[in-house]
């Protein structure tokens, strides 16, 4: 569990909203996110069918049925690009990332960070945390 929460908890209060999380997964850290920031409007992108169950269910359980759960991949997002965008050990092209970030966001990538782009620029983040910046 701490492995899940512990990297997030740092992100917590340097987010702007709404949030978008992209294969959210285990809910780490969009979930977690949405339940330390009860004010913070989060949407969860989850294209397997079990996962996404889970999500929905955990955040309706957890006193956050406004948390939007999508059974959807990043690249069919139609909604708007968003100041925050969060991922979690997805090794997804840059090119692919840097439309859901709105112009002035960040992208916080837990794990392995894209490729260099130049839209994205990199920012000091928390540990563990790679944060990118959306020209």
């Amino acid at each position: 569990m701490a492995l899940l929460v512990a990297p997030v908890l740092p992100m917590a209060p340097l987010l702007s909203g709404p949030h978008l999380d992209v294969g959210a997964g285990n809910g780490s850290p969009g979930l977690v996110l949405a339940l330390l920031r009860p004010e913070l409007e989060v949407t969860l992108l989850e294209p397997r069918r079990r996962r996404w169950a889970f999500l929905r269910e955990a955040a309706r359980a957890a006193g956050r049925p406004d948390v939007r759960v999508l059974a959807q991949r990043h690249d069919a997002w139609a909604g708007p690009p968003s100041p925050s965008v969060s991922l979690r050990a997805l090794r997804l092209p840059s090119e692919e990332l840097v439309g859901l970030v709105a112009p002035g966001g960040r992208l916080w990538v837990l794990g392995e960070p894209p490729a260099p782009h130049p839209e994205l620029r990199p920012e000091p983040g928390p540990a563990g945390v790679h944060v990118f910046r959306r020209l």
